[in-house]
């Protein structure tokens, strides 16, 4: 989680550089960004300016946006209203549309219901197709052999080994169970 916030810019790293090429969605801390006093649809709009879009940009992919999301008349109210279920559909719904080339992601793909965590492994497949780069933090062993072409293993701040996501998660499971 500290690797993809120092990605992120949002920590810097106490040694060495960071280099990104690409724009950056994260699925960290979702709805960080959000003001509670604003509609969903308001949020929409900030989040999208945040990611420095364009209202043009914002309107291509707001539609989308919404649909994915799925909260109905709610988007037209404050989210300080939402339940936290409503609150994270919308936040993944932002964070997921917005046309990134490096998405990183930290433990989320268990946001919703069973419907709407289907529909969000279903965008990750179709970003996955799409030649975008993913970067993981999880302790699904499923999640990893599910999407990853490579698996690093960080113990402690240190990589313990990186290469096939078999491969490294056969040794992840021999040194921890």
């Amino acid at each position: 989680s500290t690797l993809l916030k120092m990605i992120t810019g949002v920590v810097a790293p106490t040694s060495g550089t960071i280099k990104v090429n690409g724009k950056i969605s994260s699925l960290l801390e979702l709805g960080a960004a959000f003001n509670s006093d604003l509609t969903g649809l308001e949020n929409i709009y900030q989040h999208g300016q945040v990611m420095g879009l364009t209202n043009e940009q914002i309107e291509a992919t707001k539609q989308d946006i919404i649909d994915f999301a799925d909260i109905g008349d709610h988007l037209y109210q404050p989210v300080k209203t939402y339940s936290s279920g409503m609150f994270m559909r919308l936040a993944f719904a932002v964070a997921i549309n917005v046309d990134a080339d490096i998405l990183l992601v930290d433990e989320i793909l268990s946001v919703g219901d069973q419907h709407f965590q289907e529909k969000c492994i279903a965008k990750m497949k179709e970003l996955k197709a799409q030649g975008k780069t993913m970067v993981f933090v999880t302790h699904s062993m499923g999640t990893v052999k599910e999407f990853c072409t490579r698996a690093v293993w960080l113990c402690d701040g240190v990589v313990k080994m990186d290469g096939k996501p078999d491969d490294v998660i056969e040794e992840y499971l021999k040194e921890t169970l």
